[in-house]
């Protein structure tokens, strides 16, 4: 397409086509949240992409999952909005910490510059810019709840130790080993005894230094060819029967801090570390308090986010087309005058936000 001309359509209003030039490509508007819009275009994007979430999460139930939460789609969309606004009037700059996550990103990947990650990213069908400040703004609102409403959520002891109590059902969990590893690859070996036997060498070495006392993680971090490396070797936690059973038998067997041998793998030459080895049961209350403190942190987050939602929307002039609903809205707020000047300045705004390819 040639040209990009918006029209600005406001709750109830129309253009007859008479007025529209054969390239215009109308787009329609189904919410204001202060001078900004929000599209069908948007709102259908959220519904897709809630549905892809779903299924990722629990295919079997997807379509459950999908149908309670549709009717919070557009309270989703006006929230960041205004999150999004409110982190402008904190002079929150994302720019620093959105370059350190596509960083980390880049180096879990084994990519050597940004643009082989740009590349990657294309290779996928995934735009690049879009997917840039679609981390931006989840930066932003984060850092927002985290100021203003995070930082104001106070738990006690009594808090913790009540849930510990109430959930201890919940927190029970089966024997598992947190497992940290260094690879020396053989992928690219094939049947030669001589590469086989360098990468041999070098695992050896590795695991000379580490029982010298260099740390496991910076090691790992900086001679291991697995997907881990980035994050000094963490693999996570493994329960049995989700290891082979060879490193089963040995990781099973170890003590928390200890080293494994260098083992041969179908990968290659690795060393395992047991960073945590949890038995079965329900943990004490002292071993997992920061997990009961988290979970406690995000059952007090919710409604006092909402309530903060809530009084920005008090804040805010937001206008909802008819058959569309924001269920966090408030009673108190109050509906704008649109005058000529807004529709021109929606119109332009909406004009700019097409070509910079929001839309």
């Amino acid at each position: 397409m040639s040209k990009l001309l918006c029209c600005f359509l406001l709750a109830g209003s129309l253009l007859t086509p008479a007025l529209l030039p054969a390239d215009t490509v109308v787009e329609e508007i189904i919410a204001r949240v202060n001078n900004q819009i929000i599209t069908r275009t948007d709102y259908e994007r959220e519904q897709q992409q809630l549905k892809e979430e779903a299924q990722q999460q629990d295919p079997s139930h997807a379509d459950q999952i999908v149908a309670d939460q549709q009717k919070d789609v557009l309270r989703g969309l006006i929230d960041r909005q205004l999150l999004l606004e409110k982190g402008k009037d904190l002079d929150i700059n994302a720019d620093t910490e959105l370059i350190k996550r596509l960083d980390e990103m880049r180096k879990q990947m084994k990519l050597d510059t940004m643009e082989d990650l740009e590349k990657a990213a294309a290779s996928q069908g995934v735009s690049f810019e879009d997917f840039k400040q679609n981390m931006k703004t989840e930066i932003i609102t984060q850092q927002v709840i985290q100021r203003e409403v995070g930082s104001r959520v106070n738990i006690s002891k009594e808090e913790e130790r009540k849930f510990y109590d109430e959930h201890k059902s919940e927190l029970s969990r089966p024997e598992q080993v947190r497992l940290s590893e260094i690879l020396v690859s053989t992928e690219q070996a094939g049947n030669d005894e001589e590469k086989i036997a360098a990468a041999k060498a070098k695992a050896d070495d590795l695991l000379k230094q580490i029982k010298a006392g260099a740390d496991f993680a910076e090691i790992a971090k900086k001679s291991s060819e697995g997907p881990s490396a980035a994050q000094g070797g963490d693999l996570g936690y493994f329960e049995r029967g989700k290891l082979a059973k060879q490193l089963e038998d040995l990781t099973f067997g170890m003590k928390k801090g200890d080293v494994s041998d260098v083992v041969r793998t179908k990968q290659g030459f690795v060393i395992l570390k047991v960073t945590e080895h949890q038995t079965a049961g329900i943990p004490p209350f002292n071993e997992i308090e920061p997990r009961v403190q988290e979970a406690v942190y995000m059952k007090k987050l919710q409604p006092a986010l909402r309530e903060y939602l809530k009084k920005l929307r008090e804040e805010a002039f937001i206008d909802i087309k008819p058959g569309y609903v924001d269920t966090g809205a408030s009673p108190n707020e109050t509906k704008p005058i649109v005058t000529t000047a807004a529709k021109e300045s929606g119109a332009k705004a909406l004009k700019k936000k097409k070509k910079l390819g929001v839309f």
